[in-house]
């Protein structure tokens, strides 16, 4: 069994609309609270860290699936984060990706095929596994 560890530090200094910092071998960034939950909005925030995290392994997912089936393909995506505040409790409702595949051969079967690995790259894909059951993620797919 192989086993990879991550580490990263964070440090915040003050109360709710302070800052602090994230540092990780490859990320350095100011985090807080986004201003549309009416903090300060410095640096990123555990939302879009959240929706990066979903964003980036998921397309690289596929990428990887798509060259295993040696299908050439441009992936360019846009991913939207839902978060539901009720009774001022925050809750992490939905990842929508909005996935473009321009495909260097467009065919009937290479179409066919990006599609149905767009949708199980998404099945497999380590961060919508740890998120099932909690967070609903939702795929919407074209080509171009």
């Amino acid at each position: 069994m192989t086993q990879h560890t991550f580490t990263l530090q964070t440090n915040w200094e003050g109360g709710r609309n302070d800052s602090g910092t994230l540092h990780a071998e490859r990320l350095r960034t100011a985090i807080s609270i986004p201003p549309e939950m009416d903090g300060p909005g410095i640096g990123t925030n555990p939302d879009e860290m959240l929706l990066g995290a979903a964003a980036t392994c998921y397309i690289i997912s596929l990428a990887a699936m798509l060259e295993r089936s040696a299908i050439q393909a441009k992936l360019s995506m846009i991913s939207e984060g839902i978060v539901d505040v009720t009774n001022g409790v925050f809750t992490y409702k939905e990842i929508i990706h909005n996935l473009s595949i321009k495909l260097a051969e467009h065919t009937e079967q290479n179409e066919r095929i990006a599609k149905r690995l767009a949708h199980k790259a998404e099945e497999t894909c380590m961060i919508s596994k740890a998120v099932k059951g909690n967070v609903d993620i939702k795929l919407l797919l074209s080509f171009r």
